[in-house]
């Protein structure tokens, strides 16, 4: 668990523990994957599932799909440091920009 809040906390330095934590038991199977632990930044079908499974369904946002795909460029924007953007700290950078962390912490 150390190394993936060490992750989240890369980018977002005052993250949560907590949060994180809900976060990674509720994305457990996901980040278990290797594949599937990070976001290909460069795979539209991958930016799609993002804004549909976790930027809709899972924080319930209803903001148009331009808004929404620009939040999630944004945030792979400011990770753009060379490495692999690990799924954890996506969501959790997203969940923080629309101010939605509260919905792992019910």
């Amino acid at each position: 668990m150390s190394d993936q809040i060490a992750l989240v906390k890369k980018y977002a330095p005052n993250a949560d523990e907590d949060v994180i934590q809900a976060m990674a038991s509720t994305y457990r199977l996901a980040l278990s994957n290797r594949d599937a632990a990070t976001v290909s930044a460069s795979d539209p079908a991958e930016l799609e599932t993002v804004r549909k499974n976790f930027l809709e369904k899972k924080l319930g946002l209803t903001e148009s799909p331009e808004v929404l795909d620009k939040a999630i460029n944004d945030v792979l924007a400011t990770m753009k440091d060379g490495s692999a953007n690990p799924r954890l700290a996506v969501y959790y950078l997203l969940a923080e920009k629309f101010g939605k962390l509260d919905v792992f912490t019910k």
